[in-house]
């Protein structure tokens, strides 16, 4: 009687242990406010697939809902004309830091500043370079030169150096003639 008492007492254990368990959720890739907005602008991209403005929307959304790696695809995925387009490439950049991938964002942030270089001599520049785009990209060039120079590939595993690289990125002399 106390061997199968004891069965008895093990399939009633694993029973227990298989009802508390239940089911789990995964959670959403994306935060749940987040959806909405994206699955339209996703919507976009799909009928329209050719269109710059749609696609480089689509990648900051993906961006601020904190999925680089989504961005990456979307724009590694693109038609030659998104890809190509300085204001996606400028964006693809931001996903490569947050992916961890320094290097190709500093390559992708030095076509950017190469293509709207012309802005500075007052030369026709391609479409979407502006000012405000040029000095971005040129500041995160600068950061991910000394990032890379470093040897700091993804900067959230290594804060320290990042932190030295940004400095020094950013360090200012000033002079004062009196």
């Amino acid at each position: 009687m106390g061997l199968r008492a004891y069965g008895v007492a093990m399939l009633a254990a694993a029973g227990a242990l298989w009802v508390m368990s239940g089911t789990q959720r995964e959670k959403p890739v994306l935060a749940a406010t987040a959806p909405e907005a994206i699955r339209a602008l996703e919507g976009g991209v799909v009928s329209h697939p050719g269109d710059v403005e749609a696609s480089r929307s689509l990648a900051q959304a993906y961006l601020d809902a904190r999925q680089p790696g989504l961005t990456v695809v979307l724009v590694e995925g693109a038609a030659p004309g998104v890809r190509g387009d300085v204001r996606v490439q400028h964006v693809y950049a931001r996903a490569l830091v947050d992916a961890g991938r320094n290097e190709e964002a500093l390559a992708a942030e030095r076509r950017v500043v190469g293509a709207c270089a012309p802005l500075v001599e007052g030369a026709p520049a391609p479409q979407g370079c502006d000012a405000v785009l040029l000095a971005s990209a040129t500041r995160r060039v600068q950061i991910l030169h000394e990032l890379v120079s470093l040897g700091v590939e993804d900067a959230v595993a290594h804060p320290e150096a990042s932190l030295l690289a940004y400095q020094n990125a950013t360090r200012e002399a000033r002079v004062v003639v009196q």
